[in-house]
């Protein structure tokens, strides 16, 4: 394996559309939400090890999941886990990150890829990847994966690319914000749209570049602590520091606004893993087209619904078409498919009534 390659393996975020399963204190990310025996951040490890060397494969996640992170992924090192102190989107992780691996190695092409998204054909995965890899090797360029849209989607930002060339690696024209649904069907005829699924590949040198042109104050932030990274002074600078960092996504600080933006059209399948509707999507089901999870079930004139619980308990289910049904300790929902984008609101009052132990 190549010893310039490198990940940062996101996997901060708090994922409250899962809820009840995912909470604040323990995430979708660190979940077997597809009933493999692994959970989402093992599955993306994994696939991360195929292609980079696992000692360089490095685990952004807020300072809370620490011990989550070392509980499920023995074999890394406290070099490899990089936490934040405070929540602030991920501009600011990345270039923290990107700094640490260019202190380490200038030379290193690096991939950043959440850690909770399901990709089935993992060898194409990393062809992708390795012609991402190859690119910027040899060229100043920010590149990502665009996924092919399979219908008007509202749910994801699209990826407009120049359809002049014929090339497997385009130019991007522009980032689109997520779309009416209108304009998603726009998007698809127009043919040289794509969906935006936040896995990116660069070399150190350009990603900090980009930072440094497109965002001054973020980069002179972490610059001042450079001295401190990979020591032992490095977790003061970081706590003294970092929430002072502006709360900004990777694609408005430099995706948005640089020139050098490139997409590969991914040919394998994804999912981004974002609701129940779309675990449920993944998911084998019985004739009557219920997902089932950790569960036994007896249902009567039910159909479309996603099912599951912690531990294999009997389920019946009489007269419900296309509803969430998740079973969690001392929370139960029940909750229409057609309304999963209200779940997170669904948490802030029950946690404002019942209490925040409950999210």
């Amino acid at each position: 394996m190549n010893k310039n390659y490198y990940a940062i393996l996101m996997a901060g975020g708090v994922g409250s559309r899962f809820w009840p399963v995912s909470t604040e204190e323990f995430p979708k990310q660190f979940h077997d939400m597809l009933g493999t025996g692994d959970t989402l951040i093992q599955k993306t490890f994994n696939r991360l090890a195929k292609l980079i060397p696992q000692e360089n494969i490095f685990i952004l996640t807020n300072e809370r999941y620490n011990d989550l992170v070392f509980e499920q992924l023995p074999s890394v090192t406290k070099r490899q886990v990089v936490l934040e102190p405070a929540m602030r989107n991920t501009a600011p992780c990345i270039l923290y990150a990107s700094l640490k691996i260019q202190k380490e190695n200038p030379d290193a092409i690096m991939i950043v890829a959440p850690s909770d998204h399901w990709i089935e054909d993992e060898t194409t995965f990393s062809n992708n990847v390795q012609k991402a890899f190859d690119f910027c090797s040899n060229n100043d360029a920010l590149m990502t994966l665009g996924i092919q849209p399979t219908f008007p989607n509202t749910g994801y930002g699209y990826i407009e690319f120049d359809k002049s060339t014929s090339n497997v690696i385009k130019p991007v024209n522009q980032f689109r914000e997520k779309p009416d649904y209108e304009t998603a069907k726009q998007f698809i005829s127009q043919g040289n749209f794509l969906w935006n699924a936040g896995i990116f590949m660069w070399s150190v040198k350009s990603v900090i570049a980009a930072f440094k042109n497109n965002q001054p104050a973020l980069f002179e932030l972490f610059k001042t602590g450079l001295s401190t990274y990979n020591t032992d002074m490095e977790y003061n600078f970081i706590q003294e520091n970092y929430a002072k960092a502006e709360n900004i996504s990777v694609d408005y600080a430099i995706m948005e606004t640089s020139k050098n933006v490139y997409v590969i059209a991914a040919e394998f399948d994804w999912n981004d893993l974002g609701t129940w509707g779309s675990l449920y999507d993944k998911l084998d089901k019985d004739t009557s087209g219920n997902a089932v999870v950790n569960t036994r079930v007896l249902t009567e004139d039910a159909s479309g619904n996603m099912i599951r619980t912690a531990n294999n308990k009997i389920v019946v289910v009489d007269g419900l078409q296309d509803y969430i049904i998740v079973d969690k300790e001392d929370v139960l929902l029940i909750y229409p498919k057609t309304k999963e984008q209200d779940i997170k609101k669904v948490l802030q009052k029950v946690k404002g009534k019942y209490g925040e132990q409950y999210g």
